[in-house]
């Protein structure tokens, strides 16, 4: 059996722009994940990281007439998080 390699089973970004963003920002999160998380350093230091490319992502969904509302709406902890997603 073939085995994916790393970069070749990571999602692509929605953005072409935000590809090297994303790169960068994944290969730091599962450092800190794997190397720190797992043995309780909850402080991450990819948050700045996370930020621009957060920032380039919501650029991106701009630039193809998406609507951000939805993606930017706080549902965790909310009465909206126990509804069923509507239908379309």
């Amino acid at each position: 059996m073939k085995y994916l390699s790393k970069r070749a089973a990571s999602m692509d970004s929605v953005g072409t722009d935000c590809r090297e963003l994303k790169r960068t920002y994944d290969e730091c999160f599962n450092k800190w994940f794997s190397e720190k998380f797992l043995k309780g350093v909850t402080e991450d230091p990819c948050t700045a990281l996370f930020k621009v490319y957060q920032d380039c992502v919501k650029k991106a969904i701009r630039e193809k007439n998406l609507n951000l509302e939805e993606i930017e709406t706080d549902v965790l902890g909310t009465e909206r998080e126990k509804q069923p997603p509507p239908t379309t």
